[in-house]
């Protein structure tokens, strides 16, 4: 029987207020209320796992509705995504004092993926802002709650 292959595709998700990203002094991504997802792609992550991780963080429901329960997704409240690159989600601290990287997916893999991630949610979010590949950025945030889920 052949080995199967799984994703090892990361996501953390935090809850926001408001949220912004920040390359070489200028704004090039920002959303109100939603969601930050750090995105780490793995090598073998596919078109299709991205797509069923954008309806997953459509679908999820971590808002509160207005008795206070957390019952209501992004889609009731019309917030948007803050999508940033997170390769680093791949840390591996097991050995030594320098994180090892092997894990997290090839850069040519992971920024196409990464791009097919902002275009597959393009229409399901209220907003859609994100970074840029592989470049120094700065994420402020506002957490809300804090509320984070790990995807």
């Amino acid at each position: 029987m052949a080995e199967r292959l799984y994703s090892h595709m990361k996501v953390v998700l935090q809850r926001v207020s408001s949220a912004s990203v920040t390359i070489d002094g200028k704004v090039t991504g920002s959303i109100g209320r939603g969601y930050v997802v750090l995105l780490g792609i793995g090598e073998n992550d596919t078109k299709e796992q991205i797509e069923k991780m954008v309806n997953k963080i459509r679908n999820l429901r971590i808002f509160a509705d207005d008795s206070g329960k957390i019952n209501l997704s992004i889609e009731d409240i019309s917030g948007g995504i803050l999508v940033i690159s997170q390769f680093t989600l791949y840390a591996d601290c097991k050995k030594g004092n320098r994180p090892s990287f092997t894990e997290a997916g090839s850069p040519v893999l992971a920024k196409e993926l990464y791009e097919y991630f902002i275009e597959a949610s393009q229409g399901k979010f209220a907003e859609v802002g994100y970074g840029v590949f592989g470049a120094d950025m700065k994420v402020s945030l506002v957490n809300d709650g804090p509320f984070t889920v790990i995807l």
